[in-house]
């Protein structure tokens, strides 16, 4: 009843307020520290309902936006002229080799996973399946080629859901380079594709565009939380090995964030200084509130130092439970690596259905 009725509240804040840009305002010294909202002056104000942690989100988003660019308007938003080049039949599910405009002069390329025995009329979940570091890109969620533990999107679809599994630009069939077309972060490029993915879900016929999630391994598993962080229609997210908080991570240096691959804003403008990062992930998980997010953060991982993603957690929950939405926070901690076992990938699917029912 809680989530509801918070759910009704959001409804009448204004859309650009949740989700929009907003100007600058002086930083947070401590991004783990998110029931406060600061003003102009630098003065602290409680955030006690969701109104008022829709301004503090604006502001996790506007400071984003300084290190990764601008999320861009219209400007680069074209018809998405869908083409479908080959198709496999796969048992279960068709497995279409798609190609679609994400923005002028630039097409991305994707496996559409459609179940068979979806019915005339019958509309189902649409999922966003990102993959994780890897040249053969999209294929590996598809099952198509690499390691059998993440072939999550192929997974998906033998459940009955319709999957996109999109080429991250430089990987798979995509050697783009998003620097040459104004791009202020592969980030932010990254973001505006899985945007697009999730278009193309919305276009088909088949897909029920109110119930749409977005899943991830590793690089999959943070730009899946990205997404959903400016996507509000991604109503449930599940990151494997996807973040911590920064100063976990590497023992807080964070250049690994910061190359053409992600966001070199962290180095050339912020220094790789903590003190300077104007964001953090305890931030950006909270940013979800109260959208679904089922996290696998096994204890063994040597990227992503569980103890950081447990100060994620503990910093976000509080914010989850101002909308009486702290069941929609989910995090699974198995005897592993840098991994996705089967367990949590279970798990994580039976997640996502709750989540979309």
């Amino acid at each position: 009843m809680r989530i509801a009725i918070a759910a009704a509240i959001l409804c009448l804040i204004p859309v650009d307020l949740i989700f929009a840009q907003v100007p600058a305002l002086p930083g947070y010294p401590d991004h783990a520290k998110l029931l406060v909202v600061r003003d102009a002056a630098g003065n602290e104000s409680p955030v006690k309902s969701p109104a008022d942690w829709a301004v503090r989100r604006a502001h996790i988003v506007s400071n984003f936006e300084k290190v990764a660019g601008k999320l861009p308007g219209g400007e680069r938003r074209v018809t998405l002229d869908v083409k479908v080049d080959a198709t496999t039949d796969e048992g279960s599910y068709l497995r279409h080799h798609i190609n679609y405009a994400v923005e002028p002069g630039d097409r991305a390329t994707a496996w559409l996973l459609v179940p068979k025995d979806i019915k005339p009329g019958e509309k189902r979940a649409g999922i966003v399946a990102i993959h994780q570091t890897t040249k053969i890109g999209k294929d590996e969620p598809a099952n198509v080629g690499g390691l059998s533990n993440l072939h999550y999107g192929a997974e998906l679809a033998r459940r009955g859901h319709v999957v996109i599994c999109p080429d991250y630009h430089r990987f798979g069939e995509r050697m783009v380079d998003p620097y040459k077309t104004g791009w202020e972060s592969a980030t932010m490029k990254g973001i505006w594709d899985h945007m697009r993915a999730v278009d193309v879900l919305q276009s088909r016929p088949e897909v029920d565009g109110s119930k749409i999630a977005a899943i991830g391994h590793s690089l999959g598993g943070h730009n899946s939380i990205f997404l959903a962080v400016f996507d509000p229609r991604v109503k449930s997210v599940v990151s494997s090995c996807g973040y911590n908080a920064f100063p976990h991570y590497m023992k807080g240096n964070i250049a690994g964030w910061s190359h053409e691959g992600y966001m070199p804003k962290l180095k050339s403008e912020f220094g790789l200084d903590l003190k300077k990062v104007p964001f953090d992930w305890p931030e950006l998980v909270a940013a979800l509130a109260p959208r679904g997010l089922y996290t696998c953060a096994p204890t063994g991982d040597d990227n992503f130092d569980v103890a950081g993603v447990k100060a994620c957690e503990t910093a976000a929950r509080p914010v989850y439970e101002i909308f009486g939405a702290s069941g929609n926070l989910v995090f699974s901690h198995p005897d592993a690596k840098h991994d996705f076992p089967q367990e949590q990938r279970e798990e994580a699917y039976r997640f996502i259905e709750s989540q979309l029912k």
